[in-house]
Parts: C-alpha cells; structure tokens; sequence
C-alpha cells in the first residue's frame, strides 16, 4: 500500500464506521449521511492509498487483507485527532447509541438534543444491543445508549449510570397471513404454542432474551433457538422470510414488507427504555441529551406505567432508582 502525502480524517472516519458495520447503510445511518456519499467517501480514500479496502458483494462487505491492515492505525488517527480537540477546547462528538435504525426512542431525544445543543456533533451510532453497548461504554468506545438497564449484569451496571426514558409496550411482528394477523391486539395467551424470535444466542442483546423468558415463562410460548445477529430490518426481514416465526418487538417497530405489527395485551407487557452513560463522562452535549430526553419523555408521556401493565420486578426496582 503507497503512502500518500495527505489523507482527509474524514475519509478515515468513514472508513472505520463502514469496518466496524461491515454494512455500508448502517454505517451512513450512524454518520448521519446519503450512503452514495459515504461509498464516495470510500472509493476516493482507496483510491488515494492504491488499494481495495472492502471485498463487496451484492450480500456482504468484508475487509480485505489491507483494510484489516489499516483500520489500527486509521482508529489511532482518529483518535489522536479527538484528543487534539479536547485539549483546545473542541469537544469530539458524543458517540450515541440507538441500539437499531427505525427504533424511535433514541432517534427522538437525539433529534431534540442536536436541537439544544446546535454547536455540538452528536453522532449516531447502532450496536444492535445493551450488553454489547455497555461493554463499549465502559472501554471508553461509545459514550450513550438507550436500553433496558435492568437487564445488565451487575458487573456492568456498577460502572455506569442510568436515567429512565420510557416504557414502551410491547408487541409481536407477525406475517400478514398469520391466523392472529387479524387481530387489532394479540392476547399473550393467544401466543400460547408459537415459537418466538427474541434474539436468543445473540450476545449483544442478552438482557433483551432474558426479559422475553420472564415474560413468556408459564405462558407456553417458546423462545425461538439461536438465529443470525438481526440489526435493522433487512436482517429481520430475512430472519421473517426464512422462519416465519413472530418476533417479539415493541409498538414502534417499523413495518416490513408482508408483516404486520400488533400490540400485546392482557397483560400489557413493557420494555423499560434508560438512557445509560459510563460514570465519570463529560461532555458539554451530554447535559443537553439528559434534557432532551427529560423533555421529550414527558411531551410524549413516555414514563406513565399504563393499567395493568406487566414488568418484572427487577425493572421495576431499578427504574426507580437512577442517578
């Protein structure tokens, strides 16, 4: 691989954002651009190194033997350039979370805090999950997440802190042809017999399974075995068309193509949504985010507990208790 005279880190960041997705979409929806700009972006940072970086195929992206070779240092440069700015004052983004593209929650406070805070750069980021995103946290790799905090080992939990944002209903995406397809609202009994999809054997989402187990536990409904790490909906879609197994979401799920989303009901089960930081950040744009996310949750009367709504204990215990 040539050295060139210069190289742009911004084409370096889109490069690492593109290897750590190994997804050039959801790299753009993490970097907030067109993806025709971040493809661009790439072709011309290959072009000035005289090398291929990504092996891309109309089903995947890989690195190739010198984009592996290259992505260490082009994460040191980036990184020494955050550490520049943080010393003459001009703060590196604030790296955020929202766990998968399409989900509201985050997407909204993100929106209201780049609001509030116009002068920083918030960047979006999708790690599928809170157990994976914890561990990025607390190595200093991401700086925010949304999830269920609960659902944390207390290993984890120890070094971060929490804010509750919501409780969001859950619910079920079932093929349009399903026999409760039909229905407005899904009884959880009616689920009885069904084999779910709920990420088990995914490690980045594992207090995501845990919560569907207690739910579903006495009820008769099982827990579909390990399936492919799923993050936004191309990769559920594919999961949907080969199993054609119910998922189990929440309300603001995004529709897919020959499914439909239905709430569940009686009980009402709820997905407890924190925004979660390691403790110690500071970052003049994570003021604004805890604001925003104040703000928004009460605009959209996100943190009323709806009558006879279903949480486990633990959530219960937590959610109650935040920094």
């Amino acid at each position: 691989m040539p050295a060139p005279a210069r190289v742009d880190p911004r084409l370096l960041r889109a490069f690492v954002t593109v290897a750590e997705d190994l997804h050039f979409t959801r790299a753009a929806a993490r970097l907030y651009v067109a993806q025709q700009a971040l493809s661009r972006d790439v072709r011309r940072l290959e072009r000035e190194l005289g090398t291929e970086l990504f092996v891309r195929t109309t089903r995947q992206v890989t690195l190739t033997a010198d984009g592996e070779r290259l992505l260490p240092y082009a994460r040191r440069v980036l990184q020494a350039q955050d550490d520049l700015l943080a010393a003459f004052g001009q703060a590196r983004p604030l790296l955020v979370d929202l766990n998968s593209p399409g989900l509201v929650t985050g997407r909204l406070v993100l929106e209201r805090a780049r609001g509030l805070a116009p002068g920083e750069e918030l960047m979006a980021r999708y790690e599928s999950g809170l157990t994976h995103a914890a561990a990025e946290l607390l190595a200093g790799r991401l700086d925010v997440s949304f999830g269920r905090y609960a659902g944390l080992a207390p290993a984890l939990r120890s070094g971060l802190g929490h804010q509750p944002v919501r409780y969001e209903p859950m619910a079920v995406v079932l093929p349009e042809d399903h026999p409760l397809a039909g229905l407005p609202q899904v009884p959880l009994a009616a689920l009885a017999g069904e084999t779910v999809y709920a990420g088990a054997g995914n490690p980045r989402t594992v207090e995501w399974t845990d919560l569907a187990h207690r739910l579903f536990e006495g009820r008769g409904i099982e827990v579909a075995a390990p399936a492919p790490l799923a993050v936004g909906e191309e990769e559920f879609q594919r999961i949907m068309d080969k199993t054609r197994n119910p998922i189990l979401a929440v309300v603001s799920f995004p529709a897919m193509a020959s499914t439909v989303v239905r709430p569940l009901v009686d009980p009402v089960p709820l997905s407890p949504v924190s925004l979660v930081w390691r403790e110690g950040l500071a970052h003049p744009a994570f003021d604004a985010l805890r604001r925003a996310a104040v703000q928004v949750a009460a605009e959209e009367d996100w943190l009323r507990r709806p009558a006879g709504g279903w949480l486990p204990a633990v959530d219960t215990a937590v959610m109650s208790v935040h920094n």
